[in-house]
């Protein structure tokens, strides 16, 4: 019996498993690790306008805007700032990427676009707004110095006016910005406090969700007030300039989004917990913000008898970041409206106008927060329902401008930008008029 010779097949080596390919291919590793760095890199490099604007709308009226809705309302009126932060989103979007694209301030492309009465127009409501506004910065200051130390306003608003100018016309606030931003981060103790004071948030869930109109005219003037505070006219400008001011290009756009999603974020989160806050605290006990310690106590379930010297350091933080940037805002624009020169980068002597603008707003909100008896809190909080009526003389004109495909090319709105736009127009509008029957009925 013969055996028949066979042939056995040799082995083939084992495939090496799949956490081998980085041994075998370590240059696709490097690269791609070279590649997260450069975005990392890049979006530090963008980020600045949308950040800056985002958590500078925490300012003293905010705070104190936010505070009275909670303490005032409740659960009830959350709606409105999910709303209002969802409306920010839309507009701090469309006013970075007209700039990016165009490289023009708003003011700047109202004149060429729509001529000088119409840039007029514009600038003038700007003015007023943001005029409003450092005045309610200046009174946080206020507030915040007789919290901590009893420091006549006439001793803090003078100091804190010269000493934020000087940071600004001497070219520093680059420098400066992040001290400012880490104190006025001191409004992030609201989240824990909110967590503390073991709020409802059953409620919590139905306020942002359920709309509910109040019927009194307080309850419109909140309305009015927490979208005027959210959405702040010189916040718009601001980022415009701002991102024509660190030169950026269409392809930073996508970082761009990321910078000002996270300010915009961050501000709504710190306005939902200041409400909760106060909802769980100051309404709960049927207590009304008349005065700066009366919105510290909404910190007492964190901090306790140290809530009032910490609200008072986050009240004068938040307050002089904000006095910086705002008449930035103005000078951007008044700048950029005449077409001369608007670059922190210049010098007096090569921007006279855009310093000019700066130092006037700062001075005429300083002589008015400085009239003998004028109410800090009133100015904190009517000052932002100023700002809303004065939204529907900008909103159009930035929404125009970015529907303009000759301006924009193909970064120009889309449908569904044409219809958020208009929605936030036509609330604005709606919670105005209301606000404006109610008060002469």
């Amino acid at each position: 019996m013969c055996r028949i010779a066979t042939t056995r097949r040799p082995r083939l080596p084992r495939r090496p498993a799949r956490p081998h390919l980085a041994v075998r291919h370590p240059h696709r590793a490097l690269a791609r690790r070279r590649g997260h760095r450069v975005k990392l890199l890049a979006l530090l490099a963008v980020v600045g306008p949308g950040l800056l604007a985002g958590l500078s709308d925490d300012d003293p009226a905010g705070i104190t805007t936010y505070s009275i809705l909670g303490a005032d309302y409740g659960y009830t009126l959350l709606w409105v700032l999910a709303v209002s932060t969802a409306a920010l989103i839309v507009f701090h979007e469309l006013a970075a990427r007209t700039g990016i694209v165009t490289g023009k301030g708003l003011m700047r492309l109202v004149r060429e676009r729509y001529g000088g009465r119409a840039a007029a127009f514009a600038l003038s409501a700007l003015a007023v707004a943001n005029v409003g506004t450092i005045c309610a910065e200046l009174a946080g200051v206020a507030a915040g110095m007789q919290v901590l130390a009893g420091t006549s306003r006439y001793v803090s608003v003078p100091v804190a006016a010269v000493a934020v100018g000087l940071v600004v016309l001497r070219g520093s606030f680059r420098r400066v910005e992040h001290v400012l931003l880490a104190l006025s981060a001191i409004f992030v103790a609201y989240i824990l406090s909110g967590f503390l004071a073991h709020p409802d948030w059953g409620a919590t869930a139905r306020g942002l969700v359920v709309p509910t109109m109040p019927g009194s005219r307080h309850g419109i003037l909140v309305i009015v007030a927490t979208l005027g505070t959210t959405l702040a006219p010189w916040g718009l400008a601001f980022i415009q300039s701002y991102a024509v001011d660190k030169r950026l290009g269409v392809r930073d756009l996508g970082y761009e989004r990321v910078d000002l999603v996270t300010g915009a974020l961050l501000t709504g989160v710190i306005g939902l917990f200041v409400v909760v806050a106060c909802a769980a605290t100051l309404h709960a006990q049927g207590i009304h913000v008349n005065d700066a310690s009366d919105a510290a106590r909404a910190l007492e379930p964190l901090a306790g008898s140290a809530a009032t010297t910490l609200f008072g350091l986050g009240l004068v933080g938040a307050a002089l970041l904000a006095a910086a940037v705002v008449p930035l805002s103005t000078a951007y624009s008044v700048a950029e409206a005449f077409e001369r020169p608007a670059d922190l980068n210049d010098h007096f002597r090569d921007a006279p106008l855009f310093y000019g603008a700066y130092g006037a707003s700062m001075g005429i909100a300083a002589a008015i927060v400085l009239i003998p008896g004028a109410p800090l809190i009133p100015i904190l909080f009517l000052s932002q329902a100023l700002n809303a009526v004065l939204l529907l003389a900008i909103l159009p004109f930035i929404r125009s401008l970015a529907r303009d495909r000759a301006l924009m090319g193909r970064w120009a709105l889309g449908r569904w930008d044409r219809i958020a736009t208009a929605l936030v127009i036509a609330l604005v509008a709606a919670s105005v008029l209301a606000l404006f029957v109610l008060s002469v009925v």
